[in-house]
């Protein structure tokens, strides 16, 4: 069975799965994020070689305030205890997003992380943190005008491999197969550039209650593609 390179995740149905258990929606975060570290070690233990998981988008700011401090308090705990995550299993750890946004002290912990972890040879893991693509995208067009600007590139320049070294996502690979958890079937602004060839699967399954059979069926399903990357063929 061919095991993709790259797989993105949109971790959606926390909340529901709380719901469902007549918990707090916090509780749900909590046990989303467990299982982050969970499916890294079953994805590592596969093959896979990058992951990427929308962990808090731009619009995620507009939740109830209780919400967000608590998400913003569960990414404090999640990256102090990735540092030994990270040098057990060789992990690099870097974050995509408008870091700029996060509290001060969150956004050191995401560099001291960062810093840390930059030369682990094992699996890759990016984390998506007060992502938008939008915003991204944004990001990078202002850069690239900005070097326009200061006469350091010429408009005639902009390629597509140019617009891909000034996102966050510069280095990585596009992945090949995203899986969106809980039902839901859209991209929610997630990664709407690197997404142009990804192979996309849903499934019902909430979130928190995503595990080893269930990314086994997302890459059995994978193998079923016909994956010719938009040639004439398809």
């Amino acid at each position: 069975m061919q095991v993709p390179a790259h797989v993105a995740i949109i971790m959606d149905g926390n909340g529901r799965w709380a719901k469902s258990k007549g918990l707090p929606r916090t509780a749900g975060h909590v046990k989303g994020a467990a299982n982050i570290y969970d499916m890294l070690h079953v994805a590592d233990a596969m093959g896979i070689k990058y992951m990427t998981v929308y962990a808090f988008s731009t619009e995620n700011w507009k939740r109830s305030q209780d919400e967000v401090m608590a998400l913003m308090n569960l990414f404090r705990q999640y990256f102090k205890k990735s540092f030994e995550e990270s040098k057990k299993n060789n992990v690099r750890i870097r974050v995509i997003g408008d870091k700029t946004a996060l509290p001060d002290d969150l956004r050191d912990l995401i560099d001291e992380m960062e810093e840390f972890s930059k030369d682990f040879t094992g699996m890759q893991v990016q984390i998506a943190l007060n992502y938008g693509s939008r915003d991204e995208l944004r990001r990078a067009v202002t850069k690239i005008a900005s070097e326009v600007k200061e006469g350091k590139l010429n408009p005639e320049d902009i390629t597509e491999e140019l617009i891909s070294s000034h996102l966050d996502t510069a280095g990585i690979p596009d992945p090949d197969l995203l899986i969106r958890t809980s039902g839901e079937q859209r991209l929610s602004n997630y990664l709407l550039w690197q997404l142009a060839y990804t192979e996309f699967y849903y499934t019902d399954t909430h979130w928190p209650a995503f595990d080893k059979a269930e990314l086994e069926k997302a890459i059995e399903w994978y193998n079923t593609r016909d994956r010719r990357y938009g040639n004439a063929k398809e």
